[in-house]
């Protein structure tokens, strides 16, 4: 069994890795072989990840990227396959959220939102996909989708947008990347406890919002990793244009 999710031969890079999902991803990805391009903004959290899991006997490189640029996602791919080889994997996690009520939305935090979540995504898999298809090499690529591209929240609809357009994305990538041997598939996680939303999950909100979750508690970020897994490794080979929630049961309400 421990064949079938073999990412030993896989070089994978990770978009939105210096904190949360993507760190996670991670970490478990080089720990069960893989070699991992760490890519963000924030170089200086890379810089201490990459130590952290070449100092474990892995394989890392981090990567400055900035995905609502063009030029930067170039220049972050032709860095990581520099230090690690081709790309066989590509994770796109990077995103961000403003909340606000869809009337205090501005322009700036549409773009930002839109930018980062579904044209950053969008254009750092069109980008891997050329280099995978001029090296006729079988490739695979995994989007960071979201419960709330199925359902809504108040006060996220840009996000909720983004995330419904990551979907779509991921079908519409994987019907026209098979003939290439390119496999898109995508994870939509529900509520996770990560640093940036933690103190949340103890307030009045965080505990109503908890009890909606059929299994009665907010996912871990390690509740992630049997989908990434999944979805990195060979085990999906015939899988392409899913989506997996990871959710808890939170849909079925």
């Amino acid at each position: 069994m421990s064949d079938l999710f073999d990412v030993r031969k896989e070089t994978i890079l990770i978009t939105g890795a210096s904190q949360g999902l993507g760190r996670q991803f991670a970490r478990v990805l080089s720990a069960h072989g893989a070699a991992v391009a760490l890519a963000a903004r924030q170089t200086g959290k890379l810089k201490v990840l990459e130590a952290e899991i070449n100092a474990k006997g892995g394989r890392a490189a981090a990567v400055e990227m900035d995905v609502t640029s063009h030029a930067s996602i170039v220049s972050a791919i032709d860095a990581a396959e520099a230090a690690l080889g081709p790309v066989t994997v590509l994770i796109n996690n990077a995103g961000i959220a403003i909340e606000k009520p869809a009337v205090e939305q501005t322009e700036a935090d549409w773009d930002a939102v839109i930018g980062a979540n579904l044209k950053g995504a969008y254009f750092t898999a069109t980008e891997m996909a050329r280099r995978m298809i001029a090296r006729k090499q079988e490739g695979n690529i995994v989007n960071v989708a979201s419960v709330l591209g199925f359902g809504v929240m108040k006060f996220l609809s840009p996000y909720t947008i983004s995330k419904a357009g990551i979907v779509q994305a991921t079908k519409a990538m994987a019907l026209e990347l098979a003939g290439s041997h390119i496999r898109v598939n995508a994870i939509a996680p529900g509520y996770i406890d990560t640093e940036i939303n933690h103190h949340f999950w103890s307030t009045p909100g965080g505990e109503k919002l908890t009890k909606r979750i059929p299994q009665r508690r907010v996912g871990n970020e390690s509740d992630l990793d049997g989908a990434i897994m999944l979805l990195a490794s060979s085990a999906s080979r015939y899988m392409t244009g899913s989506v997996i929630t990871v959710d808890g049961g939170f849909l079925l309400t």
